[in-house]
């Protein structure tokens, strides 16, 4: 079954807890019958062993920081249409939509039919600045947020930013509880961290775990490089702080992977750089502006940095440039690798989108590129975002083997359409081409860096080629470097 993204809203519903019970071990030893019979008088039994260091404290962080996390209701309405399913008050991701279409009754056809939904937020400042995920409050009539005092008050929507899912929120209030900031950045995989927010409506739940992994890249295109915990979050803890064992807000959690609909093991949170970077812009000028390369990127394996000549599978490989784009008019071309962005090394394609969002229009940024197997360093003045366009390659592992492809020149109209001077169509696949993800229909535009004109010279290009080859290929509205081992 494939894994299924949920974002975190659902409807307020009442649930029944189960209690459960609880059990301890005792000591237990065991001595023979002859040490028995000249046992010294009892003595108090030694610790058994004693922790190398203490378990974090917790319930402080809690107690500490519990106050600044809000509850978020928010109340909307969506037009009903004659189809049943399009009536429920539910997003299809959420764990009761099944529930709701196969048990609700027949309801009124046509109209409008009123939208619940709940988050969590946590307050930046004591004057009332509340931050939040964007798709919590995305389309709200009416937000109301409710204090641990059980105090409520209408908020407005200062801004929304559906690129990084974060929104800042404003109540009319003073002398708020607060969170303190810290930093993702210097936060280490297997740190411990902790969760607080309002999973299915209950209120102020703390859950704790460690960081999984960090900068991970999603499939939805976000250009976010997300915290990966195991902490348990679920419908409900959307937009709630996740703290650092300072007591420090590292990041806000938004999603989850599940294939129940609930918690599974794999959380995501937001980078607090990245929703303070957010929360400054929408305050001072009321909306959002992040720079831009116009470039689309991956990640690069071993089999590419193989073919590339790279020591190690490091950097975003340029799969893509835009026409016109900063990166065009700098000379960035596809197959450059870049190794760092202003002296700051990149490890993964996931960590480039975020650095250069952070960056002005105008800015200029200084990339370090691997490029015929060579670094160079080239100046790009960033431009003004855009909606990312992503490349992905879900095929499995290349495996040994001829390169295997059927292919033909495109005819003229198809290099008009497709706005390419060379290039060949696949029109078949098989062996190493099809084991490493080529599909019929891709045009192969390159073979380690050198252009493709004709079947002739794809030939000619795979067969002084090493064991391992980069094919640069289109499809649909992507390119892709694909690896390919030829054995």
């Amino acid at each position: 079954m494939p894994v299924r993204k949920l974002k975190l809203t659902v409807l307020a519903l009442v649930l029944t807890a189960a209690l459960g019970g609880a059990y301890s071990l005792g000591h237990v030893q065991t001595i023979s019958e002859a040490s028995a019979a000249t046992l010294p008088p009892p003595v108090a039994a030694p610790q058994a062993f004693a922790p190398s260091a203490a378990l974090p404290d917790m319930g402080s962080i809690v107690e500490r920081n519990g106050p600044a996390v809000v509850n978020i209701s928010v109340t909307g309405s969506r037009k009903t249409g004659n189809n049943q399913a399009d009536q429920l008050q539910i997003d299809p991701d959420d764990p009761f939509y099944e529930f709701f279409r196969r048990f609700r009754g027949a309801q009124p056809r046509g109209g409008e039919t009123p939208v619940r939904g709940q988050g969590s937020g946590f307050i930046v400042t004591s004057d009332g600045t509340i931050l939040t995920n964007a798709h919590v409050v995305e389309g709200a009539e009416e937000v109301t947020v409710k204090l641990t005092d059980k105090r409520e008050f209408k908020a407005k929507v200062k801004g929304l930013d559906k690129a990084s899912d974060v929104a800042v929120l404003k109540i009319e209030a003073s002398n708020l509880p607060t969170v303190k900031i810290g930093s993702a950045a210097n936060t280490r995989v297997g740190e411990w961290v902790l969760a607080i927010g309002s999973p299915f409506g209950f209120e102020n739940s703390a859950s704790a775990g460690i960081v999984s992994a960090k900068s991970r890249t999603l499939p939805d295109g976000s250009y976010v490089p997300f915290i990966q915990t195991d902490v348990a979050v679920n419908p409900g803890n959307s937009g709630g702080p996740l703290f650092n064992m300072a007591g420090e807000v590292i990041g806000i959690n938004s999603q989850i992977y599940s294939r129940s609909g609930g918690y599974q093991g794999l959380s995501f949170a937001i980078p607090i750089e990245v929703a303070m970077g957010i929360e400054k812009q929408i305050v001072t000028s009321g909306k959002v502006q992040r720079g831009r390369l116009g470039v689309t990127i991956q990640d690069i394996n071993q089999s590419l940095a193989d073919s590339f000549g790279l020591k190690k599978p490091n950097g975003a490989l340029v799969s893509s440039v835009e026409k016109g784009s900063p990166a065009a008019k700098a000379g960035l071309e596809p197959g450059d690798v870049i190794l760092a962005i202003n002296g700051r090394e990149i490890a993964g394609s996931g960590e480039l989108p975020a650095i250069v969002a952070g960056m002005a229009a105008g800015e200029t940024a200084k990339l370090q590129i691997w490029r015929n197997g060579a670094s160079r360093v080239i100046e790009a003045k960033v431009g003004s975002f855009r909606e990312p366009k992503v490349a992905s390659n879900d095929s499995a592992e290349p495996n040994k083997g001829r390169l295997g492809v059927a292919v033909r020149a495109l005819t003229p109209e198809e290099q008009r359409r497709a706005e390419l001077k060379g290039g060949v169509v696949v029109e078949n696949a098989s062996g190493a081409a099809a084991r490493a993800g080529i599909q019929p229909g891709d045009i192969i535009l390159s073979v380690n860096g050198e252009a493709v004109s004709s079947t002739e010279q794809l030939r000619q290009l795979v067969g002084k080629a090493g064991k391992r080859v980069a094919i640069l290929v289109e499809r649909g509205d992507s390119r892709l470097f694909v690896p390919v081992d030829l054995g």
